[in-house]
């Protein structure tokens, strides 16, 4: 009778282990994990989190603090926040979307793909813009001069919040504010104007408005990303909750015009649940055409060198894929992208997992980077266990 007993213990093990959403044990500790952010970090007023892994049955989201302290509206995790560089994969896919529809070549020079007006505007300033290509801007490998490092970019939007940016204004800020980098492929250097003119390049390849192509090549409707929206450029859905309050430091700038990180390099408004729909779309069928057009967004521009004066948080080259990055965390590879007002998206491979969350503050990196590692840390002891329970309940034969 003694291996039926083992038999059973084993089976009883695995059913816990496996269990959906292992709601009596894993909730709470994902719910922990956001009350503690909020606590322990004063200048943080807001935490939302998803975590999914089919692998383990697991469907979770959860919030705490408040959407606006001000009013003390609690936060929660339908609240839409803006992604800011989140968008940049929400830019990528689409332009991949295209290549799968034949409408443009990742190869293409940006001078076959630019209007004459910002061509112009780069050959003046010495760029290369028969070399660098579409492949450049989405690697971050063009040699571009980023528009946004500038002090006097930041100065000019606190100084005036409400200013109504143009693209162009951006693009004349990349040109006047400071030289090349380099030629392309030469150097990495993480570059907003590369996705800038990459929202321009979908406009003009797609012949509709930036928001509605990114829409319509991503596939917001048959996702169920019925609370994301391209700020100004469309109207937010019916029915979706008012935006959640984000900050610079003290600084409460949810009212301050999008303008500023709009045309490509940001503008996403969206939720935790949208985002994490989205991320998991692009790793499995839900959003490309062909299952290599994944592999190519994974691809990355060998041979790049950093930046003599990169900061030390800088990602090294080749770290930087298409829209998204890889990096190590608690010993699994992973896909992710930040974006300025505390957002933060990964897929887990290994463990069919996705984390997007919010911290509503943007000098609170280091408080995502943690969320999202205790996340992956406890996904993966879930993991863990359940390979352990299946091992006892299916032993090697003598």
């Amino acid at each position: 009778m003694r291996p039926t007993r083992i038999t059973l213990a084993a089976c009883l093990l695995l059913a816990v282990a496996c269990q959906p959403a292992s709601e009596p044990t894993v909730a709470p500790q994902f719910q922990a994990l956001v009350d503690a952010a909020v606590a322990d970090n004063e200048s943080i007023h807001g935490v939302a989190l998803h975590v999914d892994s089919p692998l383990v049955g697991l469907d979770w989201e959860g919030a705490a603090g408040a959407a606006d302290p001000t009013h003390g509206t609690p936060m929660t995790a339908d609240r839409p926040v803006r992604l800011a560089s989140n968008a940049k994969t929400f830019i990528a896919a689409a332009v991949l979307r295209l290549w799968e529809e034949g409408k443009l070549d990742l190869d293409d020079s940006i001078a076959a793909r630019l209007g004459v007006e910002h061509t112009e505007m780069l050959l003046g300033d010495g760029y290369d813009t028969e070399a660098i290509t579409i492949r450049h801007l989405l690697t971050h490998t063009s040699g571009l001069f980023d528009h946004t490092v500038p002090s006097v970019y930041v100065e000019s939007i606190l100084s005036d919040p409400y200013r109504r940016w143009t693209r162009t204004e951006q693009v004349t800020g990349a040109v006047e504010w400071g030289d090349p980098h380099a030629g392309p492929g030469e150097v990495y250097t993480y570059c907003d104007t590369g996705y800038v003119l990459l929202g321009e390049i979908v406009e003009r390849a797609a012949e509709r408005p930036m928001a509605q192509a990114v829409r319509d090549l991503v596939g917001y409707s048959d996702l169920e990303m019925g609370s994301t929206w391209w700020e100004i450029l469309e109207e937010p859905p019916v029915g979706a909750p008012e935006r959640a309050h984000q900050f610079l430091d003290d600084l409460d700038v949810t009212g301050f015009d999008p303008s500023y990180d709009l045309y490509g390099g940001g503008g996403v408004v969206s939720t935790v649940g949208d985002l994490a729909r989205f991320w998991r779309a692009l790793f499995s069928t839900g959003v490309f055409e062909r299952s290599d057009t994944l592999d190519t967004m994974l691809t990355t521009l060998d041979g790049t060198r950093a930046l003599a004066d990169a900061s030390p948080r800088a990602l090294p080259p080749g770290a930087y894929r298409m829209g998204l990055w890889e990096v190590e965390v608690e010993g699994y590879a992973t896909y992710r992208h930040t974006g300025f007002w505390g957002t933060l998206a990964t897929y887990v491979p290994e463990l069919d997992l996705v984390v997007t969350l919010t911290v509503n503050q943007n000098q609170c990196g280091t408080v995502m980077d943690d969320l999202a590692r205790d996340v992956i840390r406890i996904v993966g002891e879930m993991r863990s266990s359940a390979d352990r329970s299946i091992a006892i309940a299916d032993p090697p034969g003598p």
